[in-house]
């Protein structure tokens, strides 16, 4: 009776990332965490806005990913800018490293969410940095939108 854990969706989206950069293709990646860091981010306490991913050693990293630290930490709280290893299987990470180093792409972290295991992912994107026309072409497509939305909600109240 009354050990009723609620479980509370976790989804933090960079939104600044889709104003940015073009999208080409996106991967599903592990976050290698600590303790702390894991009840931080289940409050929501992460900030993607600043973060980009690299590679060392074949392997991929996530850097400027802000996690506030725990309050209820205590002298092992983690540090909030650390640099974290994202877990790709080998072909992804292969196919990402070639199109970074060929095509001048980057690799951009998305959004974070739980899986359906419990887990915490964060989506990665493989991406291309739009030029400034390209930002005000999606400017002015979302104030069409926008627009457009607000006619017809203003048309159905009559």
């Amino acid at each position: 009776m009354g050990n009723d854990k609620t479980i509370q969706k976790i989804d933090i989206v960079n939104k600044k990332a889709r104003f940015n950069f073009e999208f080409i293709q996106t991967f599903t990646a592990g976050l290698q965490l600590h303790g702390t860091e894991i009840k931080s981010i289940r409050e929501g306490k992460m900030n993607l806005t600043d973060g980009y991913c690299y590679f060392k050693s074949d392997e991929l990293w996530v850097k400027n990913v802000h996690i506030s630290p725990y309050k209820q930490g205590t002298y092992n709280n983690h540090e909030p800018l650390r640099i974290r290893k994202l877990l790709l299987q080998r072909r992804e990470l292969t196919k990402l490293q070639n199109a970074v180093k060929e095509k001048g792409l980057t690799i951009v972290p998305y959004r974070v969410f739980l899986s359906e295991r419990n887990l915490i992912k964060m989506e990665i994107a493989l991406a291309k940095g739009k030029k400034l026309h390209d930002k005000r072409e999606s400017i002015k497509e979302k104030d069409s939108k926008r627009a457009i939305a607000t006619t017809l909600k203003n048309s159905r109240k009559y």
